[in-house]
């Protein structure tokens, strides 16, 4: 027998979810499900869904994944590049239960992945479980609103940025790139280069050479196995892309750092 999901520090208005699915016979499902607890709002792909969750800041976001348009992946991809939507916790609801696409839900931001058919109470009991974790992290550390308007390019770029970041090793192509952003490839390089100044290859040598960098100053990896981190097949072609682009080879890169550190007492 189903039960409703205690109140949250004694609040007494209904917290708002906002369920993303393009089937009408799983939405009214789900909706007859949260009714009698929650508040509720539906979109039907994942770009009305993150306009949607614009417009409402709802406590929690049910998406689906395969849907017409914006997949769910892409939609919170840009949930979380956005400041003003990035804390909503995201609960995916699908029938993509491969673990492949369960690990691509949670890598793109998702709190939780529960694969169809589900059962309503287990589907509650996350609903609830990750509500209640939303406040607890809001109510320790509350976080200072992003005040500037919102720029969708910026959000758009900003995904990208993260989902090259996360594929360095082996980078996507870019028609994959803007897939995976809810967009088409003519937009992406259109806006990347207005919003950075940059190509998206242009961005991820950059990318490639700042992260090669890092692991050279906090790391003890060989330099063969940081070129192959940063998505070169060869050392000596990342040798020569990093020499190009900070005027020393990897190696004397990192005898520099070592120099000017402080001798240890």
């Amino acid at each position: 027998m189903l039960t409703a999901p205690p109140p949250h520090n004694n609040r007494s208005n209904k917290q708002c979810i906002l369920l993303v699915d393009d089937s009408p016979e799983e939405q009214r499902r789900v909706l007859d499900l949260l009714r009698p607890y929650y508040r509720t709002i539906v979109a039907f792909n994942g770009e009305q869904g993150y306009q949607r969750a614009l417009a409402s800041q709802p406590d929690l976001i049910l998406m689906d994944v395969r849907m017409p348009k914006t997949d769910g992946y892409s939609a919170c991809r840009l949930l979380k590049a956005d400041p003003q939507t990035r804390d909503i916790p995201v609960i995916f609801l699908s029938s993509a239960h491969s673990p492949d696409e369960r690990v691509e839900g949670l890598s793109v931001g998702g709190v939780d992945y529960v694969t169809k058919p589900y059962v309503a109470e287990e589907i509650l009991a996350r609903i609830r479980i990750h509500l209640d974790l939303s406040w607890r992290i809001g109510s320790a550390a509350p976080g200072v609103q992003d005040e500037r308007a919102r720029n969708p390019n910026e959000i758009m770029v900003t995904a990208a940025k993260q989902l090259i970041a996360q594929h360095l090793q082996a980078p996507l192509p870019l028609a994959e790139i803007a897939r995976r952003i809810g967009t088409y490839e003519k937009k992406l390089l259109q806006t990347f280069r207005t919003q950075t100044g940059l190509t998206v290859f242009g961005f991820i040598r950059e990318e490639r050479i700042r992260h090669a960098c890092h692991l050279l100053e906090k790391t003890d990896m060989s330099i063969l196995d940081i070129a192959d981190q940063v998505g070169f097949q060869r050392a000596a072609n990342f040798a020569t892309a990093f020499r190009e682009r900070m005027g020393m080879t990897p190696s004397a890169y990192r005898l520099s750092l070592r120099k000017d550190m402080p001798d240890a007492d």
